[in-house]
This record gives C-alpha cells, sequence and structure tokens, in this order.
C-alpha cells in the first residue's frame, strides 16, 4: 500500500537534470521582477507622504488613514493572494504578472480621483487585488533561474524593490509636491477639479500602465525542484510529474506546519513594526521636528533607498555566505542577526529629541531591519516543491500580510489616538509597537530553526535526490 504522506516517502533514482540557465539572463529577470515590485510599492506606499494633506482635504482621523494604508490594501492583497498563488503553480506566471502590474496601476491612478474616504478606501482595495499576483509568481520564477546555493541572494535582490519602492515613493512624491504646490485645484474634464495629493496619486500611478508591456521581456522558466511521482503516491491523478492536486499541497503543508507556520508569524511580527513604521515615521519627523513635507520626502527616501535597500542585499548575502561555510540554517541565521541588532534601534529612534540624531539611528535600524524579508523567502522556496511553491508563496504572504500589514499601520495609530490621546506623541507609540513586535518575532524564528532543518532534509525524499 502506497504511503500519503510525502514526507515519508521513498526516493526516486536521481534523473539528470538540465542545465541552470544562463547567469547573466537570470539576473536580467530578477531585474525585471524587482521593477515591477518596485513600483508596487511606489504605488502602495506613497500615501504615506500625503497622510497631511488627505486629511484636511477629507477631513479624516489618524486612525481613518490607518485603515487606507493598511487594513483597505491588505484585505483583498492576503485573500486574493491564495488562489492566485495557486494558478502560479499551474498557469502562465509571466501573464499573471503583467495582468496585474496594468490593474494595480489603474487603481493607484483611480485614488487620485477619490472624492471622499469610502472611494479612497476601495481604490487601495483595487491595489491591493492588483499586487497580490506579483510575489508568489516572482518567488517560484526566480526558483526556476537560480541554484539552493544562490537563491538568497536572487531572492533579496527582488525583495529590494521593497524599499527602492518605499524611498522613490518619498523622492518622486516630494518632487511632485514640489512642482504642484503652488496649485491650489486643477480643472480635469468630466472628473472636475482635483487636489495636489490627488495628482500625485495620478503621477506615480501612470507608469505601471507602460511597464505591465515590459514583463513580456522575460520567458517563462522551466519549472524545478519538482515532486516526484514516487513523492505523489496515493494520488489518483498522476497525469504528468508538473502537477500535484489540492490534497497533496495541503498534505504537505500540514506535514511541515510548525515550519511554515512558525516562520510566517514571526516574519508577520516584523512586518507589523516594518509597515508601522513606513506608514507613520515621515509623519513622526513632520510633526515632532517641524519639518516641511518635500525637504522630509527628499531626506526620508533617501535613507530608505540607500540603507533599507543595502540591507535586504545584505541579509541575503549573509545568508548565502552562512550556508557555503556549512551552515545549512544560513537562512534562519541572518535573520536571528537582524532582530538582535533592530530591537535596541527601532524603540530608540523615535525618542530621540534631536533631529540628526534621530536620523543617523534611523538609518541604522532601517538597514538591519532589512535583511530578513528575501531571507525568509528563500528558506520557504527550498524545502517547498515547485508544484505548489505559488501556493506556499501566497500562504507565507498571507500570515505576514495579515498580522504586518494589516495592523501594522493601525497599531501605531491606535496607540497615538487611543493610549497616548496625542498626535504629538507619535514618536511614543512607534517605540511601544517596536517594544512588543520584535521580541515576538525573535522568539518565534528561534522556535522555527530545527523545524526548518528537518524540512531541508525531508527535501531530499520528495525530490528524489
Amino acid at each position: 500500500m502506497q504511503n500519503e504522506n510525502p514526507s515519508v516517502t521513498a526516493r526516486s533514482p536521481q534523473s539528470i537534470e538540465e542545465p541552470w540557465p544562463n547567469p547573466r539572463y537570470a539576473w536580467f529577470v530578477v531585474i525585471v521582477l524587482t521593477g515591477a515590485y518596485t513600483l508596487s510599492f511606489i504605488d502602495r506606499q506613497i500615501i504615506a507622504l500625503l497622510v497631511g494633506p488627505i486629511q484636511d482635504d477629507l477631513k479624516i482621523s489618524d486612525f481613518q488613514i490607518s485603515l487606507l494604508q493598511g487594513f483597505a490594501f491588505a484585505v483583498f492583497y492576503t485573500i486574493l493572494g491564495l488562489p492566485l498563488g495557486r494558478l502560479a503553480d499551474k498557469k502562465n506566471r509571466r501573464w499573471l504578472i503583467a495582468i496585474g502590474v496594468f490593474f494595480w496601476s489603474l487603481m493607484t491612478m483611480a485614488c487620485g480621483l477619490a472624492k471622499n474616504f469610502y472611494s479612497l478606501f476601495l481604490a487601495r482595495m483595487g491595489v491591493g487585488i492588483g499586487e497580490a499576483t506579483i510575489s508568489p509568481c516572482s518567488y517560484s520564477i526566480i526558483s526556476d533561474y537560480f541554484p539552493r546555493e544562490k537563491l538568497s541572494r536572487a531572492i533579496s535582490v527582488y525583495f529590494m524593490g521593497v524599499y527602492l519602492g518605499a524611498g522613490l515613493a518619498y523622492i518622486v512624491g516630494g518632487m511632485v509636491i514640489d512642482m504642484v504646490s503652488n496649485v491650489d485645484k486643477i480643472a480635469l474634464p468630466v472628473v472636475g477639479d482635483i487636489s495636489a495629493w490627488q495628482i500625485t496619486f495620478i503621477v506615480v500611478g501612470a507608469p505601471g500602465l507602460i511597464y505591465a508591456f515590459i514583463i513580456f521581456l522575460i520567458k517563462e522558466p522551466k519549472r524545478r525542484g519538482l515532486m516526484t511521482q514516487e513523492a505523489k503516491a496515493g494520488e489518483a491523478d498522476k497525469k504528468t510529474s508538473n502537477e500535484v492536486t489540492l490534497k497533496t499541497a495541503i498534505n504537505f503543508m500540514l506535514a511541515r506546519w510548525k515550519f511554515y507556520i512558525l516562520l510566517s508569524t514571526a516574519l508577520g511580527f516584523h512586518a507589523l513594526l516594518g509597515y508601522g513604521t513606513a506608514s507613520w515615521a515621515p509623519e513622526y519627523f513632520i510633526r515632532t521636528f517641524d519639518i516641511p513635507r518635500s525637504e522630509l520626502a527628499y531626506t526620508y527616501g533617501m535613507i530608505v533607498l540607500v540603507f533599507a535597500t543595502s540591507g535586504v542585499y545584505f541579509g541575503g548575502w549573509l545568508a548565502d555566505m552562512l550556508n557555503s561555510r556549512g551552515h545549512k540554517d544560513g537562512q534562519i541565521k541572518a535573520i536571528i542577526i537582524s532582530l538582535v541588532i533592530s530591537l535596541p534601534l527601532t524603540i530608540i529612534f523615535p525618542l530621540i529629541d534631536n533631529y540628526n540624531i534621530a536620523l543617523v539611528v534611523f538609518a541604522a535600524s532601517a538597514f538591519a531591519m532589512g535583511f530578513p524579508y528575501g531571507v525568509g523567502a528563500a528558506a520557504i522556496q527550498v524545502v517547498t516543491p515547485n508544484q505548489m511553491r505559488g501556493l506556499v508563496s501566497a500562504i507565507f504572504l498571507f500570515m505576514i500580510n495579515i498580522i504586518g500589514m494589516g495592523a501594522g499601520p493601525s497599531v501605531v495609530a491606535a496607540f497615538t489616538d487611543f493610549v497616548f490621546m496625542d498626535q504629538y506623541k507619535l514618536g511614543w507609540s512607534l517605540a511601544a509597537t517596536a517594544t512588543f513586535a520584535l521580541p515576538i518575532s525573535l522568539f518565534l524564528v528561534l522556535s522555527c530553526r530545527k523545524t526548518f532543518l528537518t524540512s531541508l532534509e525531508q527535501s531530499k525524499a520528495w525530490s528524489g535526490r
């Protein structure tokens, strides 16, 4: 009788695998996907720079703004990521990304046409729907272009798009604000009068409509790291070696639930602080030090662009270096190092009463906070068969984003509105969030180290190696 548990199946004879794609072309693919991811974060984060003008125009509170930054975006981004992740395992991933880029760009422009809180809320939901396509598909594509020992760095480069996008959102947003700062209203046909903050949404959303077609410059790669037929024992639909049923995928994840749940939840709490900081740190500097919005946009944007982006790359390099030196859990160790360094820095920077010193400490925290994201995604890929990487990545992102993106901005705002009850205590709110979020994250990562090593060893069975 065949065993239905993929974790304990016998190994099959090692098949001769095709050579990996040309490294130069593989890195070209990463660059194109990173460009798309960068655009997604520009469109996602631009709202953080426009908090003041939106509040003045629409007469809404910090907590309502936090819903626009987090919940409105995250609700469909996370939920639709699951079926879209499953599609990424079965359909053409390039097409899915291209459609997503076009749609979220259109919805970002729609944010610029919003006339009240509810219409802006709906447009932000649309941005989330479009962006739900990109990461499950991109993780899967990159994993088919790079061998395991080079994967952490490749996915970390892709993940640099988070901070490239966030940094450029502030820099480009600052430029747009400067350009339209003397303009009270602009009259558009049919739409009517729109404000400067609305123009900013339209300007940053437009490039994505063109970039959607650039996605077709990359090729859909051959799928690698497939679960063997023997590892699919017990399934009735063994049509081809490139397919697994949803039942098989679920059984596979349940057999390793401790690793998937612990790592996803750990990075969820890390993201809670990350999204909370990204949403409110600019406004903290503006409120606390009375810095002009356009000036802060350039300074903050450059810090994120340089230091946070470097941190993401360094995290991938660190994980690959540790792996090359015999540390099988290099990805997990890189995340632990990041959390230990980040914890004091993220608590201290919003409590410093000197603007320049606060910026320096913030830059250091941004560098350290950047390590885990690409590394965590790479850890998921190396222990998951190709035929279910899209679905597993989507569940991984669901856990991270429902905690991080869904709650992060609102947790900080809740501290400000309901605990400290003073909008000028925003720094205390950021510090309070760091005080509980990162220790939880560190505890969970330490707890998942052993399960990661077990899952890594089990990958030899399902891959036939």
